[in-house]
């Protein structure tokens, strides 16, 4: 019998480990990926500013995983077959399956967005960034569209980076808020955040396309800018035609095939969609273990005739974080939290995760090149 597991982001690779642990020893686990090692995403904004942390957020999937490991694109998925298709051509076969392809970022068909905007996705992409901002001059304007925590977070880096010049950092959000599908308290501290750190915030203004100087708004004028950063929102992975299926709270994509992460768009046990996160992907893809274990029980006992009892997922997080430059932003529970506590916070969070995943050192060395607090211009509430 065999177990695959596509994609290795935040869902793939947390399930992956947890079936490690707990599938039996007749089972075959195949984990696919069309790079070999994992990006701690949440991070990535951080290289925009400082290119020697790309070596902390990323981990080696060899070898924090004791499965197969396949370096490859999956281009097709056949839920009612079994079926994954690697780089369009070969037929990989399985009898429970995952599919944790993550998400794309979206340009909706903007005319010149895609062509003349860089996305942040990808090292490639952090590294882009970063050099095109470094040949702006005094007085260039450099424009984030799109105000969820991606945008929010690459627009704090870029504030940093321009505080001893007088370029202009540019937040566009198309909704009347920063942070838009976040509490009103969390968009508040954050708005106040970003404006401290030098961004300009422009809320309630949408993109309707770009060219290689000019970016045009949906109100009908045109902003000037030297460089575009695009965060506008999400896509379903190529493998499932750019879509994210609607999945319940047992992550059902098929009859022996789940979805978990951004591939999908979950709905939860109480009815309510589930924002995509990576806190969300990792506590999805633990009933997602759970499931897959119960079906490979069924599927071994030789009970297929019984439709088997699937834990449901239920959306439930502590709290959110954001890093706004030096700065960052914490909502746990009912308070929000700024300056080193959130920092710590944020950091602690970081580093936890790197540590389930088997990133020990990872782990440590991320501590220690974001907790270097003489370095940085905090201040603690």
């Amino acid at each position: 019998m065999r177990v695959a597991v596509l994609g290795a982001g935040y869902a793939g690779l947390t399930l992956a480990r947890k079936l490690e642990q707990t599938l039996p020893d007749s089972v075959s686990l195949v984990v696919v990926d069309e790079e070999p090692e994992h990006l701690v995403q949440h991070e990535l904004h951080r290289v925009v500013r400082r290119p020697s942390l790309a070596d902390e957020i990323t981990v080696d999937l060899d070898a924090v995983l004791d499965c197969e490991v396949r370096q490859a694109t999956v281009t097709d998925v056949s839920t009612d077959e079994g079926t994954a298709t690697l780089d369009g051509a070969e037929t990989l076969s399985y009898d429970v399956g995952a599919v944790c392809l993550g998400a794309r970022t979206a340009f909706y068909d903007l005319p010149g967005v895609r062509e003349h905007a860089t996305p942040l996705k990808r090292l490639a992409d952090a590294h882009d960034i970063r050099e095109r901002f470094l040949e702006l001059g005094d007085g260039d304007r450099v424009v984030v569209g799109g105000a969820g925590l991606s945008g929010v977070q690459v627009a704090g880096e870029l504030a940093e980076m321009a505080s001893d010049s007088d370029s202009e950092v540019l937040l566009l959000e198309q909704e009347d808020a920063v942070a838009p599908s976040f509490p009103a308290s969390f968009q508040s501290a954050v708005h106040d955040a970003l404006v401290d750190a030098g961004v300009t915030v422009r809320t309630g203004t949408g993109v309707a396309g770009a060219d290689a100087d000019t970016i045009a708004l949906e109100d009908g004028s045109d902003l000037a800018m030297d460089q575009f950063v695009w965060t506008g929102g999400i896509e379903g992975s190529p493998a499932l035609d750019a879509d994210r299926p609607v999945v319940r709270a047992d992550l059902r994509l098929g009859e022996s095939t789940f979805a978990v992460g951004d591939a999908a768009r979950v709905v939860d046990s109480d009815g309510e969609a589930v924002p995509a996160s990576a806190a969300a992907a990792i506590r999805e893809a633990r009933v997602a273990a759970d499931n897959i274990g119960t079906l490979v029980e069924r599927q071994q006992g030789g009970s297929g005739e019984f439709q088997p009892r699937l834990t449901q997922y239920q959306f439930n997080v502590p709290g959110w974080l954001v890093s706004v430059g030096d700065d960052a932003v914490a909502k746990v529970g009912p308070s929000i939290l700024t300056g080193r506590a959130a920092l710590a916070l944020k950091t602690t969070v970081g580093a936890g995760y790197l540590g389930t995943v088997g990133a020990v050192q990872n782990a440590v060395d991320l501590v220690s090149e974001e907790l270097d607090l003489d370095a940085r211009d905090t201040k603690p509430e």
